[in-house]
Formats: C-alpha cells, structure tokens, sequence
C-alpha cells in the first residue's frame, strides 16, 4: 500500500489507461487493468475481494435489459437491405428536389440511425449506396463521404438512443424524459446537416441539373411498403414508452419482438442462419457495451477510491467562474475525451461526477445530456478513434482519407454550432419533454 496525493494517483491511473489504449487493447480491458493497477497501488491485494462485486453491481439494473433488446432491434434491421429500401424511398421521392441525392442520403442516415441507434451500421448501410451514386452523379468526393460520416452519428441522438439510455442509468434521471429531449435537438442538426451539404456542393461550383431520371407516382408508392412497417415500430414503440403501457425495458422488448417478426417475413429470413447471425451480431454488441460498462464502473469506483474524483469535485466546485466558461469547460474534456473514448465508456465515468455540478450550477440536466451527446458525435468524425471516419473510408477506397476527412470536418463545426444554439435556445432540448411529462 502506497500513500500519494490524489493529483498523483490520478496522473498514474488516467496515463496507464491512455499507454493501455496506445497498445490496442480493447477498451473495457483497458478500464479495467488501468483501475486495477491504480487499487493495487493503493490498497494492496486486499482489493480483489471487491472486484467482482463492484463490476457486477454496475451492471445489475433492471434497466440495462432495454440496451440488448435495443441493440437486437438494430441488429434485424441492419442485417436486412432495410437500409436499402430506405435509401431508395427517400431517393425517388426527392429525385426532383435540387440537391435532392445528398438531402435523402442525409435523411436516410437519420431514419436508418434511429431505427438501429448505430452509427457504424448507418454509415456502411447507406454508404454503400450513397456514395457511389453520389459520385456517379458527380457530387464532390468530400461531400459524398462526408455528409454519410455526420449523417451516422445522429443514431445516438435520435431516440431510441443506447447512450441517452446509459446516462438516464448513470444518472438516476427519467429515459423517456431523455428519448424525448433528444427528439428535437436531432431534427435540428439533420436540417443543419442537409443545409451545409447544399452550401458545401455549391461552394465546390458543383450545379444541381436536372438528372432526366423521372419516377411516377406509383412507382414512389412502391417503395414505401418496405420502410413503413419499420417507422410504424419505432412510433408504437415511443407511443407506449410515454403512453404509460410499459417501462423502457418491456417497451424495447416488444420493439425487439415486432422488428424481428418484420425482417423475417419482410425479406424471408426463414432459414435458421440468417437468424442466428443476427442474434450472433446483437449478442457481441451487447457484451461488449456491457464488460465496458462493467469496466468503466470499476475504474469509476478505483477514481473515487483514491479520492480523485472528489479533488477534481472540489477544484471544479471551487473554480469562482461564470457558469457558461464552467460549461465551456466540460464541453472542451468532453470533446477531447470523445476523440479517444467510446460514447459509453465516457458517459459511465464522468456522467456521475459531472451531473451534481451541472444542477448546482442551474443547468438542465437532460439539456446536458443533448449537449453530451453532441459531443459524443463528434467524437465519432474526428481522428483519431473516429469509428465513422474508418467506416467510410473502407466502403469508399476509392476517395482519399484526406478528403473524407475534409468532408467531415464542416460537420463538426456545424455540431459545435448546434451546442451554441442550445445553449442560447434551451428548450429546443426542453420543450417537448416538458409538454409531454411536466415541468421538471
């Protein structure tokens, strides 16, 4: 047992974590060696009596089953030409829009990230098509890639959303209060996506001509039978989640159900592999979220074990600052953590020490959790761990890595100028939930 200044043990668990992370090691493996080695330190051998225990009282919550039934939802869909049908739908309705290709991949991706709340999926389900018919059509290469890049990430906003699910648990605070604070927030940043999309391709002198291509009205019809079915699951989903018929869990659990039952009959899965590759695929995803969370609770327990996450408590508590540089603040550690860390990972740790000193400090909390799931997104389209930037540069080798990450970069401002707007509009975060559950 060695004693030392919580600065110190601090430096020494966060820099193991970040060594660990260099060598490749998967992330909850990661947490947990780093956490480890910090009670180690500390608190000598003794402290493997408590481990397993603090890593499973992390994880036993009844409301962490809603994120595999979640998770499985996603997976029906994704492992489907859902995304497909989607893409198409959207592409003939919109074909006589200007701009209308790049418009409809972007709201593909926000449909698509909704109904599967994964940001990878999204990126290579519409990706695969968009891309190379963007390009074909002639759309600048940074516009094509870029616009799939930001598009994805709107899954963990738009509701059903995992990490709005993990915080809410993080946190103690209302999921559906949360799923609804998202539903706005969401829509504005598809919008602002769509519009700097058309900026974009104007300013890179690209001309939205007629492409000759015509659709009638029964063949834009058509193509609605394989989308509908989905958008009508999502909506009876939240229609029971706010309606009062059943928790979050049973709700995800029925979503789960009907969407299985929909890809299996809508696309003929009646063969057993196609079915267990998607209950294969939810079940690896749904682990994986788990041992982080697991994991992340461990190192969170090893933080407040060496009294690190009080001395960072006191010193943020103490800062005589305004609230808004005390927000700026946050949001610049949750950017720069974002760029390293997965979505949950983060929430899991610093949610609980971050949530006492917002609500001192008179902010919203589910307002802050639209604002930390914003930064969470761009986590995912800037290097160097963007996941999203590495999904699109595999289906488009085709494009540079410079130019997709070009392509990106505008989205990441046009997310920080989302935080502004919310921050000077709180209740486009507020509102709904307020109108739905009461005021807080």
């Amino acid at each position: 047992m060695i004693m030392m200044s919580p600065t110190l043990a601090g430096l020494l668990v966060i820099g193991s974590l970040f060594v660990l992370l260099a060598t490749g090691m998967p992330i909850a493996f990661a947490l947990g060696l780093s956490a480890i080695g910090g009670l180690l330190v500390a608190n000598g051998i003794g402290v493997f009596e408590v481990l397993a225990e603090t890593m499973f009282a992390g994880i036993a919550n009844l409301a962490y089953v809603s994120i595999p039934m979640f998770v499985l939802m996603g997976a029906a869909v994704a492992a489907t030409p859902a995304g497909r049908d989607l893409y198409e739908a959207l592409d003939r309705w919109m074909n006589r829009v200007p701009g209308g290709l790049v418009l409809s991949n972007i709201g593909a991706c926000a449909i698509f990230a909704g109904m599967t709340g994964s940001s990878p999926a999204t990126c290579a389900a519409i990706g695969k098509m968009g891309i190379p018919e963007m390009l074909k059509r002639g759309y600048p290469a940074s516009v094509a890639t870029g616009s799939i890049c930001a598009g994805g990430t709107l899954g963990i906003l738009i509701p059903p959303s995992v990490t709005m699910i993990v915080y809410g648990i993080a946190t103690e605070t209302s999921i559906a209060r949360l799923f609804l604070a998202g539903v706005f927030p969401g829509l504005m940043l598809t919008a602002m996506f769509m519009a700097w999309a058309l900026i974009d391709c104007r300013r890179k002198g690209f001309r939205f001509d007629d492409t000759g291509v015509r659709f009638t009205i029964g063949q834009k019809i058509s193509a609605l039978p394989r989308v509908l079915p989905f958008l009508i699951i999502i909506v009876g989903t939240l229609y029971v989640l706010y309606g009062g018929v059943a928790t979050p869990s049973e709700a995800a659990g029925a979503g789960a159900f009907l969407t299985l039952g929909v890809v299996i009959v809508m696309y003929r899965l009646f063969r057993p592999k196609p079915i267990l590759d998607i209950f294969s695929s939810s079940m690896r995803e749904s682990v994986m979220i788990m041992m982080i969370m697991a994991s992340a609770e461990l190192f969170a327990f090893a933080l407040s074990s060496l009294f690190i996450t009080q001395s960072v408590a006191g010193a943020i508590a103490g800062l005589e600052v305004n609230r808004w540089v005390l927000m700026a603040l946050i949001n610049l550690f949750l950017l720069i953590s974002g760029m390293f860390l997965p979505p949950v990972a983060i929430i899991v740790m610093s949610a609980p020490l971050l949530y006492p000193i917002i609500v001192s400090s008179g902010f919203d909390p589910y307002w802050f959790a639209v604002i930390l799931t914003i930064n969470m997104e761009i986590g995912l389209i800037t290097p160097p761990v963007g996941l999203n930037l590495f999904v699109v540069n595999a289906i488009a080798p085709q494009v540079r890595t410079s130019e997709v990450l070009w392509g990106a970069f505008p989205y990441v401002m046009t997310m920080i100028l989302g935080i502004v707007i919310l921050s000077l509009f709180p209740g486009i975060a507020t509102w709904l939930p307020d109108q739905v559950m009461g005021p807080l």
